[in-house]
């Protein structure tokens, strides 16, 4: 890395004005947290593909009104190898880009629908970049959509292997499956660094063979301004506040997010504990998506809840201060690992406890009694059990509030993120053999 301020180009499968994706908002924050910190010159490229139009002749194109923010279309795409077969548009325009920018760094936020190319493209364009990955699933790991989640069925997977990988995917050989693993690993190998917003998903990927010493744990920034105050209590009765009754769930209706299991619970809970002031509140999309039988449970969860649930429908991250100020709990139900979902850091910076699985980086980020109340991760009755404590302990929420620390910013996500580039451009320089030896 020269002595000007490196030249970084972030690199996301999406852009937040096309898919509204916490990886993609976690992308984009940290490239305006690096312009608007100084110490570093941030551009963005971002994948589209289908329904956007792409322009003729070329995959790159522009997003004007977001400040020169580049996007590169690509289609052509292999979901099981993660590879991009349009090779010849990478040697072509994502070479381009990388030659009109000549960046110092590259930090991969994503290469679903780009291809693992990217990143031997980049190490051969620009021999002397520091390539930084940013991990936000297990899709490297896992060909089911990167949840390790066995198919057909709730249970969760430990530990992927070709042969338990075959268990899944039985139209798919053992030996296909550790060629997979063999090809994505390589590829992974070119990065310089790993960042994970959790230490969960970097355990995972160190038992899966990559090196823990190139690994660092870096919180996503959020970008919001301002705190919103707790709901206002109105008077239940003669000397009596109201409860702290209001629950929210935030995110896709799929099967692995367990709105089923939420939905349960709530039907379930005694009348007399739920009373006439308790709600849930859904804020969400997506289940005209899912599958049919899916949908159908999810219907009928409905039907037994009654009055008890609020559906919202899909929304805007710009809404959430807004869509905060009428909830005092959040609750994560999902039957699958996480990694580091951003409504955590939402909730927390609201000052909003919240109700989760106890499992994977929901976990992690969520400590029981302190902040939170944890679950058992698909276990309706025992969720019955936490939100009955949350409505019937009056001491609770304002305890569990305040244990709650405030997530880092962007901007401080973006010094942290500096000084790693910074610290890898200079191993590399010490590292680099000098010309005389090339040729003694």
């Amino acid at each position: 890395m020269t002595e000007h301020s490196p030249r970084v180009l972030i690199v996301s499968h999406g852009h937040p004005s096309f898919s509204l994706g916490g990886a993609e908002i976690a992308a984009h924050n940290l490239h305006k947290g690096l312009n608007k910190v100084g110490g570093a010159e941030s551009r963005f490229l971002a994948r589209v593909g289908h329904p956007v139009v792409r322009h003729s002749g070329t995959a790159l194109m522009s997003l004007r009104q977001k400040g020169g923010d580049i996007l590169y279309h690509a289609d052509d795409y292999d979901h099981f190898l993660v590879s991009n077969r349009n090779t010849e548009e990478l040697d072509r325009d994502f070479l381009r880009v990388l030659r009109d920018l000549r960046p110092d760094v590259v930090h991969f936020h994503h290469f679903i629908g780009l291809g693992l190319e990217t990143l031997y493209a980049v190490r051969r364009a620009l021999p002397d970049c520091v390539i930084v990955i940013t991990f936000h699933e297990f899709l490297s790991i896992c060909h089911h959509h990167g949840q390790m989640v066995k198919t057909g069925g709730t249970k969760l997977c430990h530990r992927a292997s070709p042969a338990d990988c075959n268990a899944c995917f039985p139209e798919i050989s053992p030996a296909r499956f550790l060629r997979r693993e063999h090809f994505v690993r390589g590829l992974l190998q070119v990065a310089d660094y790993f960042v994970s917003p959790s230490q969960f998903l970097v355990d995972r990927y160190v038992e899966w063979g990559l090196d823990p010493s190139r690994f660092i744990v870096i919180e996503n920034g959020l970008d919001i301004a301002e705190p919103v105050p707790p709901r206002e209590l109105l008077t239940a009765g003669r000397n009596r506040r109201g409860r702290r009754s209001r629950f929210a769930y935030f995110g896709q209706i799929t099967q692995f997010k367990g709105v089923d299991v939420l939905l349960d619970a709530v039907a379930r809970i005694p009348d007399k504990i739920w009373g006439d002031d308790a709600q849930l509140m859904i804020f969400g999309g997506n289940l005209e998506r899912q599958p049919k039988p899916f949908q159908q449970k999810i219907e009928t969860l409905v039907e037994r809840a009654g009055n008890r649930v609020r559906f919202y429908g899909a929304y805007q991250n710009s809404e959430m201060p807004r869509l905060m100020r009428s909830i005092d709990w959040t609750i994560i139900p999902s039957i699958w690992w996480e990694n580091s979902p951003i409504v955590i850091q939402e909730s927390f910076f609201h000052g909003r406890p919240m109700i989760c699985s106890n499992i994977g980086g929901m976990a992690e980020k969520i400590t029981d009694g302190v902040d939170g109340l944890h679950f058992r991760v698909g276990s309706s009755e025992d969720l019955v059990d936490r939100m009955t404590e949350a409505l019937t302990n009056p001491r609770l929420w304002e305890q569990l509030r305040a244990g709650i620390k405030r997530p880092i910013s962007y901007e401080d996500c973006a010094r942290r993120h500096l000084d790693l580039y910074q610290q890898l451009a200079a191993e590399k320089a010490t590292k680099k053999v000098p010309a005389a030896a090339l040729t003694a």
